[in-house]
Parts: C-alpha cells; sequence; structure tokens
C-alpha cells in the first residue's frame, strides 16, 4: 500500500478549493484535480474515498477553522459591545487574510454538502453564540428579536462592506477599502439599531 505524503496531500487540498471556486461543486472532478496537481488519480485515492469524500472533508477542515477563529478572544461573559465587535474583528479578518477558504465555504454552504459539513462542526460555535446573546438579552444590552433579523442586522453590513473590499470598488465604482474608520461608522449604527 502506497503511504500518504503529507506535501501532496496539501497541495491536493489547496488546488481543490481553487477548482471548486473557480469551477462550482458540478465543474469539479477528481481527473481534473489530479492533472492540476501533477499527479496520477490514484494518489487521490490515497487520501479519499471518492469525490465526495474529498469535498466533505475539506469541507469540514476549513468550517473548522473558520469557526475556531470566530471564537479566538471571544466569550459568551462579554457584554453585547465587545463581543459583537470581537465577532466583526475575528469575521473581517478571516475574510481578508483567506478570502479562497471564504469564498469556498460560502459555495459549500449553498451546495448540496452543506447541511452535512455544518451539522458537523458548528456545534460548539452555536452554543457560544447561544449563550452570548442569551446573556446579553438577560442584560437588556440586546433587544430581544429572532435570531434571523439579529444576524442580519448585527452582520450583514459587515459582509457587504467586505464584499465592496474584495470587489475593491464601491457601489459607485469608486475605489473601496475597508478600514478602521469605516468598520467604526457601521458598527455603530449596528450597535444603536440592536441595543434597547
Amino acid at each position: 500500500m502506497r503511504t500518504r505524503d503529507v506535501n501532496k496531500e496539501v497541495i491536493v487540498k489547496q488546488k481543490a478549493i481553487e477548482m471548486l471556486v473557480s469551477q462550482g461543486v458540478e465543474g469539479f472532478g477528481m481527473n481534473r484535480l489530479a492533472k492540476e496537481c501533477g499527479i496520477s488519480v490514484a494518489t487521490l485515492y490515497i487520501y479519499y474515498s471518492d469525490k465526495e469524500d474529498l469535498i466533505r472533508k475539506i469541507g469540514v477542515e476549513m468550517g473548522k477553522n473558520f469557526f475556531e477563529e470566530m471564537l479566538v478572544g471571544f466569550s459568551s461573559e462579554m457584554s453585547f459591545v465587545d463581543g459583537l465587535r470581537k465577532q466583526w474583528d475575528n469575521r473581517s479578518k478571516f475574510t481578508i487574510n483567506f478570502p479562497l477558504q471564504t469564498d469556498c465555504i460560502e459555495l459549500l454552504k449553498h451546495s448540496t454538502y452543506g447541511e452535512s459539513i455544518f451539522s458537523e462542526i458548528t456545534t460548539d460555535f452555536k452554543e457560544e453564540m447561544t449563550k452570548f446573546i442569551t446573556k446579553s438579552i438577560e442584560k437588556k444590552e440586546l433587544l430581544p428579536i429572532t435570531f434571523e433579523v439579529f444576524w442580519s442586522i448585527a452582520y450583514g453590513s459587515l459582509y457587504s462592506l467586505l464584499e465592496l473590499h474584495r470587489e475593491g470598488k464601491s457601489m459607485s465604482g469608486k475605489p473601496f477599502e475597508f478600514s478602521q474608520k469605516i468598520r467604526d461608522e457601521a458598527f455603530n449604527l449596528v450597535i444603536k439599531a440592536l441595543a434597547p
């Protein structure tokens, strides 16, 4: 039996992410991936049993990294303002520093693989965020609203600004870069909308 080569495995993961983002789940194939990596298709099957296994394992790994990063420096005991600010910091850092992984996570979330990937990796994050939101409402730092409304107000503007940053231009076509000043302006408005 052939042994695993860690360097090849890293290349396979990176190329798979690139191809998923550029070609989508439907356009992604093991033969094409092997060719892009300069390896035989048989080598891919040392690491993964099939295309579905590869996509799921890569999705789980990326998702775990994302949710671990979201909890860096964050605690459900924080005040609502401090906790949400830390979430904005963590989300913006990840999105800016790992744009390809961010795009791939988003793609997989909306694919047929999304439910199986995210049900496996979000438990700790969901528990921590549920405690944070519940405590913030109990402390009267956050209005009691449905989760979907909370999420759209709390993060919608952040993700819109990060998308403009990724595109490098605003809706009017002017150059745009996400900055601390822009972030603070949007964050302060979000706090006004969510605080009692």
